[in-house]
C-alpha cells in the first residue's frame, strides 16, 4: 500500500514536470526556473506555476486587445511624417543601416515618425519639474500611466496638481499597476476620484490571481498632455527617484520628453492600456490634434507586452547589437539577458568592439542583483567592460550603438521586461538626440568603478553560490 502511494505520487510529480517541459519549450530558461522550484516544494511548486506562469499573450482576448484599432491607426497614419527610406535620414547613422531599419520597423509595428523634438532628463528632480510644468499648463487631458505612484511627498505633488487641473475643467486619467503601486493607500484613490480625476487599476492583485495575470505588469511610464507634450522613461512617481530613499541615496535615471508625431503613438499605447483596464474605449478628437513641430527628429515609439506580437523590444535589441560595428553602450539596473542577447554581446567584444555595460553597485533588489552578477562576469570573460554606478543608484534603461540610435525607455535589459511586463521604448535617430545620452553615459562612467575580471573572480564560493542560485531563478524574478 506504501509502495503504491509513493508510486502514485512520483507519477503525479512526473506529469507536473513533463507539463512545464511541454508549455515552456519555447523559453527552456522559464522551464529550468519552474523545474528548479518544483524539485524543490513538490506540488507546491505546480500550483503557483498555473498561477502565476500561464502566458498571457495565449488568450483570444489578449491578442484582440493587443492590436490597434484598425481605424484610429490610419488616422495617426495620416497625421504622421513617417519615414520609411533610411537614407532621407542624416548621413553616418542609420542611413548606413538599411537592413537594421527595415528590421525596425517590422518588428516595432509603429512607424519612425520624422516630425518630432526631443529632451532628455538624467534625473528626477528636472524631470518632475519638466512634468509638472506640462501637466500644469493643460487645457484639454492629461494622460499618466505609472508602475508605482505613492503616498509620498512627490505622489502628494501630482495628486494635488491634478486635482486642481480637474476642477479646471480638465480631463484627467491615472492609470497605475496593481503589483507596482500595491502599497498605494485607497485613500490617495479616493481624494482622486471625489475630485474627478479618472483613476484605473492594472491588473489588480487578487483578481489577476485568479485569473493567473499576477506575473504580467504595466511597467510602462507614459505622461501625454493634450496630446501635444508626452513623457516616456525610468521614473515612476515617489521620493526616492529625488534621492530621498535612506539606503540608495542618489537617483540617477532617464527620462525623456517627446513633442510632435512621435505623441500620438504614446498617447494610442495609453488609451490601449486603459482599454484593457477598464474595459472603455475612450475616444475625444482633442486626444489626436495637429502640432506644429517641425521635421527635426526622428523618433520610433515601441511597445511591447505580452499581448503583443512578438517580443519587439527584445528583438529590436538584438538587432542593433548585431548591426553594431564599433560601440555599444548599455546602462540597466537589472542586466539578465536572454541568450541571444548575451551573444551578440559577447561576439561583439570578441570581434573588438568597444562595449561596455552599467550596472548598480549598491542594489534595489538583492536577488536580481545576484543574478546581474552572474551574467557579468559571463560578458568580462568575454571582453565586455563592466562598470558598477557608485555615486547613488542607477536606474536609467539606456543604450547607444554606434552613432545610429539610442534607446531611452521602460524596459530593463533583463528577461521580465523582454518577455512579461508591458514595457515602452523609443528609439531616437537625431544625432543630437544621441549625443545627450552618449555624454550622460560618459558622465556616469566617471561615477562609476570598472569591475576587474581578475580581483572579481577570486571572490568567495558562497557569494558564486547564491549568484548561481539566483541565476536559475533569474527568469521569473
Amino acid at each position: 500500500m506504501i509502495a503504491f502511494g509513493v508510486c502514485l505520487l512520483l507519477l503525479v510529480f512526473i506529469f507536473q514536470a513533463a507539463t512545464i517541459l511541454l508549455l515552456e519549450f519555447r523559453r527552456p530558461a522559464h522551464a529550468t526556473a519552474w523545474l528548479f522550484i518544483l524539485f524543490l516544494f513538490p506540488f507546491v511548486g505546480f500550483i503557483l506555476y498555473y498561477f502565476l506562469a500561464t502566458e498571457y499573450r495565449r488568450s483570444r482576448k489578449a491578442r484582440r486587445r493587443g492590436s490597434l484599432d484598425q481605424r484610429r491607426r490610419a488616422k495617426l497614419l495620416a497625421m504622421t511624417k513617417t519615414v520609411t527610406d533610411p537614407a532621407a535620414l542624416p548621413p553616418t547613422g542609420i542611413a548606413e543601416q538599411p537592413r537594421l531599419f527595415r528590421t525596425l520597423l517590422k518588428r516595432g509595428e509603429l512607424p519612425v515618425s520624422g516630425r518630432n523634438r526631443s529632451a532628455v532628463f538624467n534625473n528626477g528632480t528636472d524631470t518632475y519639474a519638466a512634468m509638472l510644468e506640462a501637466i500644469d499648463k493643460a487645457k484639454f487631458h492629461i494622460h499618466i500611466s505609472s508602475y508605482i505612484v505613492r503616498d509620498d511627498g512627490i505622489g502628494r505633488q501630482l495628486q494635488q496638481t491634478l486635482l486642481r487641473k480637474a476642477a479646471e475643467g480638465v480631463q484627467v486619467k491615472l492609470l497605475y499597476d496593481g503589483i507596482g503601486s500595491i502599497k498605494l493607500k485607497d485613500a490617495y484613490i479616493r481624494i482622486l476620484g471625489e475630485g474627478g480625476v479618472e483613476c484605473a487599476c492594472f491588473f489588480p492583485l487578487r483578481p489577476s490571481f485568479l485569473k493567473k495575470r499576477m506575473n504580467y505588469r504595466n511597467h510602462r511610464k507614459i505622461t501625454v498632455v493634450d496630446g501635444t507634450v508626452g513623457f516616456i522613461g525610468g521614473l515612476n512617481f515617489g521620493d526616492e527617484y529625488v534621492g530621498k530613499h535612506p539606503r540608495l541615496g542618489y537617483w540617477r535615471d532617464t527620462h525623456l520628453k517627446l513633442e510632435g508625431d512621435s505623441v500620438y503613438w504614446l498617447q494610442e499605447v495609453f488609451l490601449k492600456d486603459w482599454e484593457i483596464a477598464t474595459r472603455g474605449k475612450p475616444d475625444d478628437p482633442s486626444y489626436f490634434p495637429e502640432h506644429d513641430v517641425p521635421e527635426e527628429e526622428a523618433v520610433q515609439i515601441v511597445p511591447a507586452g505580452p499581448n503583443r506580437r512578438g517580443d519587439a523590444i527584445h528583438d529590436s535589441v538584438f538587432a542593433m547589437a548585431n548591426a553594431a560595428k564599433e560601440r555599444i553602450w548599455m546602462t540597466t539596473p537589472y542586466f539578465i539577458p536572454s541568450a541571444s542577447v548575451a551573444m551578440a554581446l559577447r561576439d561583439a567584444a570578441v570581434s573588438g568592439m568597444d562595449v561596455r555595460l552599467i550596472i548598480p553597485y549598491v542594489p534595489d533588489t538583492w536577488l536580481v542583483h545576484l543574478a546581474t552578477l552572474s551574467y557579468a562576469e559571463e560578458m568580462m570573460r568575454s571582453g565586455v567592460r563592466v562598470w558598477q554606478y557608485k555615486k547613488g543608484f542607477v536606474h536609467a534603461k539606456t543604450l547607444v550603438v554606434d552613432r545610429f540610435a539610442a534607446v531611452v525607455g521602460s524596459a530593463n535589459m533583463d528577461l521580465r521586461s523582454f518577455y512579461s511586463n508591458f514595457e515602452i521604448n523609443a528609439h531616437l535617430f537625431a544625432p543630437s538626440a544621441i549625443a545627450q545620452v552618449e555624454r550622460d553615459f560618459l558622465q556616469d562612467l566617471q561615477d562609476s568603478e570598472e569591475i576587474n575580471l581578475q580581483k572579481f573572480l577570486e571572490r568567495p564560493r558562497t557569494q558564486k553560490f547564491k549568484e548561481a542560485m539566483a541565476r536559475i531563478l533569474s527568469p521569473l524574478l
